[in-house]
């Protein structure tokens, strides 16, 4: 059962919850699906949608991924914990609510999700299944630094895939957090997961992952 735990293993004593989400925050990034006609355009609000506790897993540990569902991909993102409850905040009390900084997977049953896109239905089957959240360990606020400066990396099988800063977001970190705050209170032990950068792509049994935090690097396998 996942635990929240920091970047060195030890456990956090902070309640699990829910993932909150947002999709298609980076330019770059809906820049390359319409150059794959996958259907992403920018909204004139952030794109917000949920993953239950259950999606939760240790990204230390090897990725499930569902086999009947079609192609599934990766998505690598800034995962950020909440550590005190926030609602209908503002920015600075988002900044004093922030416990830590990890990295997390938005693993995506692409094939699924765009057929809901087409038929005007919900992603959740395709975004918030189980396991469909592997996250790191954190890293404390105060020892991360300007987390609106994080660079990303995904690498598969030793060919990098996604590479990308966090000062590419459409939304930033803060504001971000203060929007969603706005429709759902966020508490302790929530995680918002703030969109990923160009380079999605597909993962199958057997690949092996490497994954990058400013330069604090994970490695896992999919099984």
């Amino acid at each position: 059962m996942y635990q929240h735990h920091d970047w060195h293993g030890a456990l956090l004593d902070f309640p699990v919850s829910k993932v909150v989400c947002v999709g298609n925050n980076y330019a770059d990034h809906i820049k390359a699906d319409h150059i794959k006609n996958i259907d992403s355009e920018q909204a004139s609000e952030p794109v917000v949608f949920l993953k239950p506790e259950t999606a939760l897993c240790d990204l230390l540990q090897p990725v499930a991924i569902p086999k009947d569902f079609g192609a599934v991909h990766h998505e690598i993102e800034l995962a950020v914990l909440i550590g005190s409850p926030l609602k209908q905040s503002t920015q600075e009390r988002v900044a004093e609510a922030i416990a830590g900084y990890g990295v997390a997977l938005d693993i995506t049953l692409r094939d699924l999700q765009s057929g809901f896109i087409r038929q005007g239905q919900p992603w959740e089957k395709a975004k918030a299944f189980d396991g469909s959240c592997p996250v790191s360990g954190f890293i404390s606020a105060a020892e991360f630094g300007d987390a609106q400066q994080a660079e990303l990396v995904l690498s598969v099988n030793g060919e990098i895939r996604q590479q990308g800063n966090t000062r590419d977001m459409i939304t930033p970190i803060l504001p971000l957090i203060a929007y969603m705050s706005r429709f759902f209170t966020l508490r302790a032990g929530d995680i918002v997961i703030t969109g990923t950068p160009k380079g999605v792509g597909p993962i199958a049994a057997g690949d092996r992952l490497e994954i990058s935090l400013n330069g604090r690097l994970l490695n896992t396998r999919v099984i």
